[in-house]
């Protein structure tokens, strides 16, 4: 990934907690002759390995699991918030528009996961991840037999992280009043996305809220 020195994140912190927020992550492989993409929900395991580990699991119908047997890495990048920058927002006369994003990229070696009581253990603990903030959480009690016959349709894998990329292009290579502009739009954006964008803002530059 193309990352301007402004933009690169490099704080481990803020990386784990990234991928934590936004775990719904397109997974990219290659089957020899063109890429191949996914999207996956994704738990992250911030204490298995030097980067942590990401899990998942695939559709066995799903061709992309195969992929893994080349015993190449694997990307898995995870999006956050983004939003069209207009340049009406700055205090500088003359500027084109952009688009600030946050992304955070992960490499590694996927693995193939056969023991059934991991696999259990990762779809249990996958939805109540998901599950924990409902009044009334689903308790994800099943027959055995149908969910031995959903768990023999899926595939589930583990990729301990060999290195990852963060990239918050939030506008820091402009002024302190050009940053604060864009602040102060997307606050009043009708679009969540944007207000996220700015919220993102206030933690990572030298913006005054309600300026």
């Amino acid at each position: 990934m193309y990352i301007p020195p402004a933009f690169r994140v490099e704080d481990a912190g803020k990386l784990m907690a990234f991928l934590q927020r936004h775990s719904f992550a397109t997974l990219i492989t290659c089957d020899g002759t063109v890429p191949f993409a996914s999207h996956l929900p994704v738990l992250y395991r911030a204490e298995a390995g030097g980067h942590g580990t990401l899990l998942s699991h695939l559709a066995r119908a799903n061709p992309q699991w195969r992929h893994f047997a080349s015993g190449g890495e694997v990307l898995a990048i995870f999006h956050g918030p983004h939003s069209y920058i207009s340049p009406s927002w700055y205090q500088t006369e003359v500027a084109v528009p952009t688009w600030n994003y946050a992304t955070v990229h992960a490499y590694g070696v996927p693995k193939i996961i056969s023991e059934r009581e991991r696999v259990v253990s990762l779809l249990r603990d996958l939805v109540t991840v998901h599950e924990s903030s409902f009044e009334k959480p689903w308790p994800g009690e099943l027959p055995d037999e149908y969910r031995d016959k959903m768990m023999q349709a899926i595939v589930a894998f583990e990729i301990p992280i060999s290195r990852i990329e963060g990239k918050f292009k939030l506008g820091q290579n402009r002024s302190a009043a050009d940053t604060q502009g864009v602040f102060d739009a997307l606050s009043r954006s009708s679009d969540a996305d944007s207000r996220a964008l700015a919220r993102l803002m206030a933690t990572e530059c030298a913006v005054r809220e309600n300026a």
